[in-house]
């Protein structure tokens, strides 16, 4: 897609400084293709250590803020075309909501890490508040942003497979697998502390990702689920590992399953979708293909940036086949999506990039899950 003319879209950040897991994997993907840029940041809760942080990134000192709410409040004063026009929300999952709804109430747009925040009540009042400040709220679900991702929605939602009767979804961690909090690291321990991740731990960290995946490319939601919730290492707060049934109002029916105590696996997204004409496959670590079975069980595999594939796989593709392109390229596409809503350009990327209506679904699939107990428990009430 041709840059033009398109001016670029001035972006603070709260959180994401030293020692944070996402923090540089969003500063990547907003600077890569060069229409955002990050002038402004509270990188940190400590007042030292987001100066710090700043620094390390050659943020100016001016615009360099011990707090959010300092940010916040200082960018409101500056001149319109200076101030900056939307933040990125990188914080530990308890903050998500008091400082999403901040940055929308002056009129920032926000692009926020996932879950959106830590219960229904909350994503409802975050969606009023996006509905009523006229600006946008984009969440990260960046395994949406990878072009085959893209191409297996394409091939659903065009009848390629027929009608949807099979959903099998896996992501698979390891890091998680023993009491790795204990030790003092900083992303274990506040992913399990119910406190900061919202009482949700694999479940709401990786089981949101596989939620929103199935959903993007299916174009369906389950009605109804029944969870397995389990915590295998001994005195973690939250759960580690989680099966769950998954019944579709079509007549579908799935599984998920989500663990980050599943030794030697590192980042293992898996997707697979069988219609009544065919099926579609797609894993996270290989994710510059993607199988297509049709009705006679001829194999085809489709390779990103070849031809034939659809105009929204093109779209979310930057480089020639054989070049391969990854996890930062298909997160900046989420970032692609994000600053053409804010510059108001109607796109395959901005229709794409993940809404607050997306967050609040996989919120409520969180908690519906962790209520489950082993039963069926609808979705719509």
């Amino acid at each position: 897609m041709s840059q033009g003319t398109l001016q670029r879209v001035r972006f603070g950040m709260i959180g994401g400084g030293s020692g944070s897991a996402i923090g540089g994997v969003h500063r990547m993907a907003l600077a890569l293709d060069g229409r955002g840029e990050l002038v402004a940041g509270a990188l940190s809760s400590t007042p030292e250590r987001a100066r710090e942080s700043a620094r390390e990134i050659g943020l100016s000192a001016e615009r360099s803020y011990d707090s959010w709410q300092e940010l916040i409040a200082g960018e409101s004063v500056r001149e319109a075309d200076d101030r900056v026009e939307a933040v990125s929300v990188v914080t530990p999952n308890h903050s998500h909501f008091e400082i999403a709804r901040a940055c929308l109430d002056v009129g920032f747009h926000v692009v926020l890490d996932k879950p959106m925040v830590c219960d229904s009540s909350e994503a409802s009042r975050l969606a009023e508040a996006v509905a009523s400040s006229g600006v946008s709220l984009t969440v990260t679900y960046n395994y949406s942003g990878y072009p085959l991702v893209r191409e297996a929605r394409h091939l659903v939602a065009s009848g390629a497979i027929g009608a949807v009767r099979k959903v099998f979804v896996e992501y698979h961690q390891g890091w998680l697998a023993n009491d790795l909090e204990s030790s003092g690291h900083k992303q274990a321990s506040w992913r399990t502390d119910p406190a900061q991740s919202g009482g949700a731990g694999a479940l709401g960290d990786i089981g949101t990702h596989a939620e929103h995946l199935t959903r993007f490319v299916t174009g369906q939601a389950p009605s109804e689920l029944c969870a397995d919730v389990r915590t295998y290492v001994a005195g973690r707060r939250v759960d580690d590992d989680a099966s769950v049934f998954l019944r579709y109002a079509s007549g579908a029916s799935g599984v998920l399953t989500c663990s980050q105590v599943c030794i030697g696996a590192e980042n293992g997204l898996t997707l697979r979708v069988f219609g009544d004409a065919g099926s579609i496959a797609w894993q996270q670590e290989s994710p510059e293909q993607l199988v297509f079975h049709d009705a006679n069980g001829k194999r085809t595999v489709m390779t990103r940036g070849g031809d034939g594939l659809s105009r929204d796989a093109a779209d979310a593709t930057r480089t020639p086949p054989g070049h391969p392109e990854g996890f930062i390229e298909a997160f900046a596409n989420i970032y692609r999506g994000a600053i053409e809503r804010v510059r108001g350009i109607d796109s395959s990327l901005s229709r794409f990039a993940p809404t607050v209506e997306d967050g609040a679904v996989g919120v409520r699939f969180v908690e519906k899950c962790l209520s489950s107990n082993g039963s069926w428990v609808s979705l719509s009430d």
